[in-house]
């Protein structure tokens, strides 16, 4: 008897599970609208990057390292001296030349980076052109700060938001709608892209070597967008 008790009871409790389940899912949503709206903004390069080298050749290995490193800290000990400006050393290598058809070793060459970085573009520039007659320029670039792309981005998020509103409501009017519910919305940055050359130029025509004029600097900008895509549910009157 204690047994047909217990089967009773579970029979009941499973029948009672079986009717909650509609109410525990979902209900289904009608008349959504799926939305995008972007948004992007100009922003000007506020960093400058620039990478200069030295390179050499020596039948001694010893003397050719010697050397490299003498010219680096030469040019380290100036580029410190100019304040705004993080000074870092880049990539150094050194590599066997061969002769006699490649039979054996005739000479070692050795190249070695210097790297330089600044917001003040004008001393920057300024310090690359002094550091010519003992360096190589290798790359000059610029791009957007940390802080900027930040600030930029929290900008674009609001915009982002707000164009999206205004699309919803939009969509709203146009199925004549009386209201409408926000569903999901998810934000999303596609990053900063170039958007002008960057470049440089000299009354000169160049910018290789130390009697150069410190050339006039056209950083450009990046374009940073953010898009705002989600769903709505418009409530019909």
């Amino acid at each position: 008897m204690h047994a047909l008790n217990r089967l009773a009871a579970t029979v009941a409790l499973g029948l009672a599970t079986l009717a909650s389940l509609p109410a525990m899912a979902d209900e289904p949503r009608y008349n959504q609208v799926s939305l995008r709206a972007e948004v992007s903004q100009e922003v000007a390069h506020d960093r400058m990057y620039v990478t200069l080298y030295t390179e050499a050749q020596s039948d001694d290995p010893a003397e050719l390292a010697a050397g490299v490193t003498k010219t680096l800290n030469a040019a380290i000990d100036k580029a410190r001296k100019v304040q705004g400006v993080k000074v870092s050393l880049g990539s150094r290598q050194s590599y066997p030349v061969y002769e006699d058809e490649g039979s054996k070793i005739g000479a070692w060459r050795e190249r070695a980076e210097l790297r330089l970085e600044s917001a003040e573009f004008a001393r920057l520039s300024q310090l690359s052109a002094d550091l010519l007659g003992e360096l190589k320029m290798a790359e000059m670039s610029f791009a957007v700060a940390e802080d900027s792309r930040k600030a930029s981005e929290d900008q674009l998020i609001k915009q982002a938001v707000n164009a999206f509103k205004a699309r919803a409501q939009l969509a709203t009017e146009a199925v004549g709608g009386k209201g409408y519910k926000l569903v999901s919305l998810s934000l999303n940055g596609s990053g900063f892209q170039p958007v002008m050359p960057v470049g440089i130029r000299s009354v000169s025509g160049g910018f290789s070597s130390k009697a150069d004029a410190a050339p006039q600097i056209e950083a450009g900008t990046s374009r940073v967008s953010m898009s705002a895509d989600g769903v709505i549910e418009v409530q019909l009157p």
